[in-house]
């Protein structure tokens, strides 16, 4: 396999991998941190159906961000800034249509990028295990 195919191969494998991982750093977060969402506090006007979920961190957010900063930590420069753009709309939107607060898009932010980050320190590549999940794509 190619040096360059076998690193984006990496790269998406890692990007993967700090998807659920942020969204896995949620669901513990939301357990010691019980946020009202900000149409049940009155403080905004909802434009979508309600959830019965916690408002902090937003799971968009975090998805999304740690999508982007695996890209971008692995190199892959345009297509980080696509999704990083991708990122800071849909946060926008999830603050717009009044889901959550600037504050709950901020933490999924860094979830999601701290998901990447610790995917990049864990997930090396050239490992065995990275040759054997990179070779069966």
């Amino acid at each position: 396999m190619g040096t360059e195919r076998a690193k984006t191969r990496h790269a998406l494998v890692a990007t993967g991998l700090a998807f659920p991982l942020g969204l896995g750093i949620n669901q513990i977060l939301l357990l010691i941190i019980d946020r009202v969402r900000p149409y049940d506090a009155g403080a905004t006007h909802l434009l979508i159906e309600r959830s019965g979920d916690p408002s902090f961190p937003s799971d968009h957010a975090t998805a999304t961000f740690a999508i982007a900063a695996g890209l971008l930590l692995h190199g892959m420069r345009k297509r980080g800034l696509v999704f990083l753009a991708a990122a800071l709309l849909i946060s926008l939107s999830r603050v717009y249509i009044g889901t959550h607060y600037v504050s709950d898009v901020m933490g999924g932010a860094l979830t999601g990028g701290a998901a990447a980050l610790l995917v990049k320190s864990l997930y090396r590549p050239g490992t065995a295990v990275d040759r054997f999940v990179t070779g069966i794509l």
